[in-house]
C-alpha cells in the first residue's frame, strides 16, 4: 500500500478543513488547489466532498471547465452582520499572512487562511480583497511545522504567567542543557522566531543570577513543559528598548561603530534604521558615514562582510583589526 502524503493528519481535521474553506470562501476552487491544501490525492478530496453531501446535507456544486473540476458552496441570501472590517484592511491582513507565512508554520497558516476566509464571507464579492497580489521570498528560511506546539505551550505560559522547564541546545554546544525561565516575548528577526526569557530558579538550586537574560531561538528547543510555578513580569520590562534601540539580538557590552559605505551599499544603508541614536552624513565623493550604536560584535562583522569592498570600518580601532584578522583568515582558506 503506497504511504498517504500527510500521514499525521487525520481525516476528520481534513474533512473540517474543506467544509471551512468551500463554506467561508464563497468561491469555486478546483480540485487540484484543494488537493494541495489538503496535501493529499484528489481521490481522497473526491470522498470528503461525497461525505460533506451525504451526512452534513450540504449543497456543494461541482462543475467543469474544459478538463477541471471546481466545487463550491452556494451562499445563501440571508442578512450579514454589520462590521467594521474595510476591504483595505482585509488585504492588508493577507499582505502581512503572506509575507509571515513561512514563520508562521503549516498549523499556524492554516488558522490565519482560515480566520481571513471567516471575513471574506461577510463581504460583497467585489470587496473580498486577494492574496493574488502578495508574496514572499524565503529561501534558506526554517520550517516552524514541527514546533507548532511548542510555540502554542509558550504563549499559553505567558498567557498564565508559569515557569517553564525546557531543553535547549546552542548553536555550537555539544549537548543540550535543561534550565528554568520565565517567557516574557515571542518576537522574529531575520527570518528566525526567538523566545525572550527571564532565568527562573531551579528547584532546590540556589539561583545563579545570569549576566544575560535567555536568547532562545524556538528551533533549537527540544523539550518544553509548564511547571505549576507562577512568575511575576518586572514592571520595567521593556522590549522595545531592550532590542530596539542598538543593532543587533545579540545583547552583550554596547559601542559605538563608524563606517563609511560606496557604490550601492552607500545608497542602501541610507535607506533603513541600525540604531535609534545612528546618524548618516552623505559625502560630496558619493561615500555615506554611517554611525550608530551595536550590542553585537558577531553580528555587526558578519553584516559588514556582506558588503565587501563596498564598506570600510573608520572607529573604533580594535574592530578595525578583527575585521582585518577576519579577511586574512578567510584568504589562508581559499590559498
Amino acid at each position: 500500500m503506497p504511504e498517504k502524503i500527510d500521514p499525521y493528519r487525520s481525516y476528520g481535521q481534513k474533512l473540517i478543513s474543506l467544509f471551512a474553506k468551500l463554506l467561508f470562501s464563497g468561491k469555486s476552487h478546483s480540485l487540484i488547489e484543494l488537493s494541495k491544501m489538503l496535501n493529499c490525492s484528489k481521490q481522497t478530496v473526491l470522498r470528503l466532498v461525497g461525505d460533506i453531501r451525504r451526512s452534513y446535507g450540504v449543497d456543494i456544486e461541482e462543475m467543469k471547465e474544459g478538463r477541471k473540476r471546481f466545487y463550491r458552496i452556494k451562499r445563501l441570501s440571508a442578512s450579514k452582520p454589520v462590521i467594521n472590517l474595510t476591504d483595505t484592511e482585509l488585504n492588508a491582513l493577507y499582505m502581512c499572512k503572506i509575507f509571515a507565512q513561512h514563520l508562521l508554520g503549516h498549523g499556524f497558516l492554516e488558522e490565519a487562511n482560515r480566520g481571513l476566509e471567516k471575513n471574506r464571507a461577510l463581504f460583497p464579492d467585489e470587496k473580498q480583497g486577494s492574496f493574488n497580489h502578495f508574496a514572499s521570498f524565503y529561501s534558506g528560511s526554517i520550517d516552524y511545522t514541527s514546533h507548532h506546539k511548542t510555540i502554542l505551550l509558550i504563549i499559553n505560559a505567558m498567557e498564565n504567567k508559569k515557569i517553564c522547564k525546557i531543553t535547549y541546545k546552542a548553536i555550537m554546544s555539544k549537548k543540550a542543557k535543561t534550565f528554568y525561565i520565565k517567557p516574557l516575548k515571542i518576537f522574529s528577526h531575520r527570518d528566525t522566531v526567538y523566545l525572550h526569557a527571564k532565568k527562573a530558579r531551579t528547584p532546590k538550586k540556589p539561583y545563579d543570577d545570569p549576566d544575560f537574560d535567555p536568547l532562545l531561538a524556538i528551533h533549537r528547543i527540544r523539550k518544553i513543559e509548564t511547571t505549576d510555578r507562577l512568575f511575576t513580569i518586572p514592571k520595567d520590562y521593556d522590549f522595545e528598548k531592550v532590542f530596539n534601540k542598538k543593532f543587533g539580538v545579540i545583547k552583550e557590552e554596547a559601542f559605538r561603530v563608524e563606517l563609511e559605505f560606496s557604490g550601492w551599499a552607500a545608497a542602501y544603508v541610507s535607506e533603513r534604521i541600525w540604531s535609534a541614536d545612528q546618524k548618516i552624513v552623505k559625502k560630496r565623493d558619493g561615500k555615506t558615514r554611517l554611525t550608530f550604536s551595536t550590542s553585537s560584535e558577531p553580528e555587526l562583522i558578519s553584516s559588514m562582510l556582506s558588503f565587501g569592498d563596498e564598506v570600510k570600518v573608520i572607529k573604533p580601532k580594535w574592530l578595525v583589526d578583527e575585521i582585518k584578522e577576519v579577511v586574512n583568515k578567510m584568504e589562508r582558506v581559499y590559498e
